[in-house]
């Protein structure tokens, strides 16, 4: 019999030899995929133990189509009778197409159509369609004219191997993380460095696919059900005895288990996972897991072995020159830790490796879904271990280079001229450098013991690894130079955001702390959000609105986290509302409210695109009205795109609307080019107050914001 395996792209030789060890005979490589002969066992076979797989597909039709005539004409052809009863359910998959034939779903429902009318015609009944869970797939394929129909002898993807319920945020496929072992090794690696490990582990996939290559253990044995169970001409004894044979190596497996298997994540959550999945894959007593940061990992055990990874290299998971950070600290760790083992590293961002800083034995290129992506493999000389007493080669150990002692004396000069406007205003959060140097395009605030640093995003002709090294330079420079932890310093990359981009969580945690300003309390969040909760350069803005909200009802339009109502109430303002889009900000506003003592119905908190709610409003009802829009929104719930230099003019407009006559509207924003109206907005009485909200630490970079006071004419 004649069969098709196939399998991620990249991974068709290592599938090909290991169909060939199962003794598959006259296998023959394919794009995506191999040929390959042999008994019906064989097929049995490939489904029970390829760990690199997908399906296993049984050709039973190969001719020339062009019209939907033909394509039913042909599926026409195959003695359906010999593969389902009418009692069976079916489900179709179709691909490719030709110029008659261009939609997939008018494809599948020829298919299905000839096969039902076939049966039906012969035995009065015809077989029901169940897309989830059918008694026997069929894929159809059609490319340049060729048509290839085949039995699913696999069913689900063989991918699925049962024992994962839960995962990371970008986990890997089974079958690739098999391939990922096959290629750096494993198991024959384990003869003589018999331990595995994974610092970044996620939900375990490479770990439990490491161990069940390591004690022989069939990748398909937890699986409920395969495409050939409910197949006519399925032999359901032959199936019983591979699947005796398969629990029997099993068991000699775990018995005859040597291999240690150790994984590692910062995300302590990730652990447990990680623990569940391998209980269900039954070999929880096998791996051991404990929590550590790339930076502080260490070597798990005496003996060498393989260190394997799938670091994050996505926008989802992190910005690039965090990331770049994350490999360098992997290359480090592996040149102090891991003297004598082999190392791989899979990422579908291959310039991060450049990071890594180690020579590469080998490069295989696969594919990680759509991602076009590559596995690094090295090779750790022994004496690359730091010896005991060697200076660690991590930041703020070492004595600073040229660049970042540069770097250090501005930082420790501006801090200097700052020192004394900050102590006598009691301020916690304040910037103390802000592209000051051209070679070093990063803002760093300070957050009471915290720092958080924004880089800039660099013109893509600036070379990815001397930016990054004059990153580092920076991230060197700060603990020394401001006297902080080196675990306190944030790093973001500053770029222009878009849609939800804005309001998203960017990270897993919670990690919030409280600051003080002017006598107010806020809660900061430097590393989970895009920004930090707190608009530093508004400071000034904040703390007029403390100054002048006695007695008044005060109206905080893009309200954000509420902090200027948090100044409005500890100014003394009869009432507060906030208007915000976000319900994550809206939260956090209620929050900052609260642990400052204003949690009763005197503070209001409304979710609503602030111009929509704009224009439902009619009555003055406020003193005082605070408006930051940001300089571009087009937020899918908005109802419109929101540019502040064309829609400017409305929104002062529609805001006026709701001021008191002796009222004042603040109206403020950060793009840099703005221009406000005058001619637009004559009614109106304006004071640009932009020099005044300019506060020391902002002096260098005056555009940070534009600032007006409006009141109505008297």
């Amino acid at each position: 019999m004649k069969f098709i395996a196939t399998c991620p792209k990249g991974i068709e030789s290592l599938l090909a030899d290991e169909l060939a060890a199962l003794g598959a005979e006259s296998v023959k490589l394919m794009p995506t995929g191999v040929a390959f002969e042999g008994e019906l066992a064989q097929a049995y076979r490939a489904c029970l133990w390829s760990r690199l797989a997908n399906r296993v597909l049984l050709p039973i039709l190969e001719t020339n189509v062009e019209t939907a005539d033909d394509l039913y004409s042909a599926i026409q052809r195959v003695h359906w009778s010999d593969h389902l009863d009418p009692s069976m359910s079916l489900a179709i998959s179709f691909t490719g197409k030709t110029q008659s034939i261009n939609h997939t779903h008018f494809g599948a429902l020829k298919v299905k159509d000839a096969i039902v009318d076939q049966l039906r015609e012969i035995t009065g009944e015809r077989p029901g369609v169940d897309r989830e869970n059918p008694d026997l797939r069929i894929h159809a394929h059609i490319y340049g004219g060729k048509l290839n129909v085949s039995i699913d002898l696999s069913g689900e993807s063989l991918h699925r191997r049962g024992y994962r319920t839960q995962a990371g945020a970008a986990p890997l496929k089974e079958n690739l993380a098999a391939a990922l072992l096959t290629r750096a090794g494993w198991p024959a690696l384990s003869d003589d460095s018999p331990v595995l490990f994974d610092p970044m582990c996620g939900s375990g996939t490479l770990l439990i696919e490491g161990a069940w290559m390591a004690a022989d253990i069939a990748p398909g044995i937890l699986r409920d059900r395969f495409g050939f169970e409910h197949w006519k001409q399925h032999d359901a004894a032959l199936w019983e005895s591979l699947k005796e044979e398969a629990e029997q190596r099993r068991i000699n497996g775990l018995t005859a288990f040597k291999v240690k298997v150790y994984g590692a994540d910062e995300d302590e959550r990730m652990l447990d996972v990680t623990l569940s999945n391998a209980e269900r894959a039954g070999v929880d007593h096998l791996i051991k897991v404990h929590e550590a940061q790339v930076q502080r990992m260490v070597r798990p055990c005496e003996e060498n072995g393989l260190f394997i990874t799938n670091p994050p290299y996505g926008e989802r998971l992190g910005e690039s020159s965090e990331l770049m950070f994350l490999y360098r600290d992997l290359g480090d760790t592996l040149k102090q830790e891991f003297g004598g083992w082999k190392a791989a590293i899979f990422t579908g961002n291959p310039e991060l490796c450049e990071a890594v800083g180690l020579k590469t034995d080998k490069t295989y290129r696969l594919n990680n879904g759509p991602i076009d992506s590559r596995l690094f493999l090295y090779t750790l000389y022994a004496n690359r271990i730091a010896k005991e007493g060697q200076p660690s080669e991590q930041a703020g150990d070492v004595a600073l280079s040229e660049t970042a002692q540069m770097f250090a004396n501005r930082l420790r000069k501006n801090l200097k001229n700052l020192n004394k406007w900050r102590k006598q205003n009691d301020i916690q959060g304040y910037r103390v450098y802000d592209a000051d140097i051209p070679e070093f395009a990063v803002a760093v605030d300070v957050y009471k013991d915290w720092v958080h640093v924004q880089e800039y995003a660099a013109p893509k002709s600036i070379d990815k690894i001397k930016a990054f090294d004059r990153l580092k330079d920076v991230l060197a420079a700060i603990p020394e130079a401001l006297g902080v932890d080196p675990l306190r310093v944030v790093l973001k990359q500053r770029k222009r955001q878009t849609g939800t981009q804005q309001y998203e969580k960017q990270g897993t945690g919670r990690r919030f702390f409280q600051i003080t300003e002017h006598g107010c309390k806020f809660r900061v969040n430097l590393h989970d959000y895009l920004d930090t909760g707190l608009f530093l350069d508004h400071r000034p803005v904040r703390h007029q609105i403390q100054q002048n909200a006695a007695g008044k009802d005060f109206l905080n339009l893009f309200c954000y986290t509420a902090t200027a109502s948090v100044h409005a109430g500890v100014g003394g303002a009869k009432s507060t509302t906030s208007v915000d889009m976000s319900a994550t900000y809206l939260q956090w506003a209620m929050k900052n409210m609260a642990i400052n003592g204003f949690a009763d119905k005197a503070h209001h908190f409304i979710q609503s695109d602030c111009i929509v709610w704009l224009k439902k409003q009619r009555k003055p009802a406020y003193d005082l009205i605070f408006m930051d829009p940001p300089t571009f929104s087009n937020s899918k719930r908005m109802s419109d795109v929101l540019d502040v230099q064309r829609d400017h003019v409305e929104l002062i407009r529609l805001a006026m609307r709701l001021l008191r006559q002796d009222g004042v509207l603040i109206f403020s924003n950060n793009f840099r080019k703005f221009k406000l109206d005058y001619e637009m907005l004559g009614a109106f009485d304006i004071n640009d107050i932009t020099a005044q909200t300019i506060d020391p630490d902002f002096k260098r970079n005056a555009k940070i914001h534009s600032c007006f006071e409006i009141r109505w004419r008297q």
